[in-house]
């Protein structure tokens, strides 16, 4: 019933939400600069602003990526979905104006209550080289009943797919594979499965960033969360039922606005702070520190509910049993034996400061990939970031993502 009473929540503050709207709408026309320049006005209309920057929505922000620079020129950018699958998108941010083919890469996004557009950082510094490619995964609430289930097997065979997908089928030659967090085991397991039957895409590079490859290293809160409870207490407090009103009526889901509530609690006064923070800079008329501060909350509060069985069962085999670290990994009935990689080049990158995936985990990929000669391994441990920083903000653009554009560069 627990998806049912946060719907009725929803229900229940739309009207609020719709009055700030208004409010905010009033401003912009019927005040005009007036609005903006009076400071009475300013500090009466900051409020329904902050109230809607506040929102919780449940739709995939857009990745607003328009252009970026190649070379000594900048050129456009536009989306194309190269393949559509229930679950999830292969989506290509094209470049029409590139003089000389790049590398393709295709970015693996987490299925973790956050849209791949979280990923927006990520995407528009791999994309000055690369001809980049992303996992866009939907949200579940909105996938029909009809689509079937979705587990950790089915998150590696689209993963597989997409990789095949964009092999060049006429020169033969692969693309490269980054994953961020959540995936790098699925990912690694779907790179691994892939060198056992000899497929002739298996991807030239693989970057994990900050992934879970081997929890028992290092254990953070958030894998202690995981061993705090049986398996039984996941599927009995943390799974619910779509409401009836969306495309999913019926599917069993880890819903979205649960994980947010999570991650949120983990650092509630920091959240608290920016949302004062940006009250303060409306009243102050600082436009562009409050649009930093909406839009980095307009894709954090976007949230999509994840496939029940998914989630489930990442905890019990990616969690609690560590089954890949332990070579007990399972695919379709088949082991997955990582030793099988010997021609995907391996590049795993830690944060010094990472409280969600501790310094170690991403690392044990090497200890797995036996067969991978030395110069096809590469560790970079960044310092002084968290979580985040590996894979977005000014560290990641200077220095996380030279490493990555080396190993491309050193595999072609």
């Amino acid at each position: 019933m627990l998806y049912q009473a946060y719907q009725a929540y929803c229900d229940l503050m739309a009207p609020a939400r719709a009055t700030a709207d208004a409010l905010v709408n009033l401003r912009d026309k019927g005040f005009g600069e007036l609005g903006r320049a009076d400071p009475n006005l300013r500090r009466f209309f900051a409020l329904p602003e902050v109230f809607r920057a506040s929102r919780v929505t449940h739709k995939r922000p857009p990745y607003r990526i328009h252009q970026v620079p190649v070379g000594n020129r900048t050129v456009a950018v536009r989306e194309e979905v190269a393949m559509s699958l229930p679950f999830g998108d292969l989506l290509h941010f094209t470049k029409d104006d590139v003089l000389t083919p790049q590398p393709k890469m295709l970015v693996v996004a987490p299925i973790s209550g956050h849209f791949a557009t979280l990923l927006r950082n990520t995407i528009e510094v791999l994309l000055r080289d690369h001809d980049v490619y992303v996992t866009d995964w939907k949200n579940a609430r909105d996938v029909p009943l009809s689509a079937g289930d979705f587990g950790l097997d089915d998150y590696i065979d689209y993963v597989i797919r997409f990789i095949q997908e964009l092999g060049d089928k006429e020169t033969g030659r692969p693309a490269n594979v980054l994953s961020v967090c959540q995936p790098c085991p699925n990912v690694l397991a779907a790179v691994a499965i892939m060198a056992r039957n000899h497929d002739p895409f298996q991807p030239r590079t693989l970057t994990l960033l900050g992934g879970p490859i081997d929890v028992r290293e290092a254990p953070t809160s958030v894998n202690e969360l995981a061993y705090a409870h049986p398996y039984d207490w996941f599927e009995h407090n943390m799974i619910h039922t779509v409401p009836g009103r969306y495309k999913g009526a019926g599917r069993k889901v880890y819903p979205g606005f649960m994980q947010l509530s999570a991650f949120m609690s983990m650092n509630m006064g920091r959240h608290l702070g920016q949302f004062r923070k940006l009250y303060q800079a409306l009243a102050d008329r600082q436009a562009q520190e409050a649009e930093k501060i909406t839009e980095f909350y307009d894709e954090y509060l976007a949230v999509a509910d994840l496939p029940g069985t998914f989630y489930l069962e990442t905890i019990d085999r990616i969690f609690q049993r560590a089954l890949l670290p332990r070579g007990e990994f399972m695919h379709r009935g088949q082991k997955v034996d990582c030793g099988a990689i010997r021609k995907t080049a391996l590049l795993t990158v830690e944060g010094e400061k990472d409280d969600i995936c501790a310094v170690g985990q991403t690392a044990a990929a090497h200890l797995l990939c036996t067969s991978l000669r030395p110069h096809l391994k590469r560790h970079h441990l960044q310092l002084g970031v968290g979580h985040y920083g590996v894979f977005s903000g000014s560290k990641w653009e200077t220095q996380v993502y030279p490493q990555v554009k080396s190993m491309v560069l050193a595999m072609a």
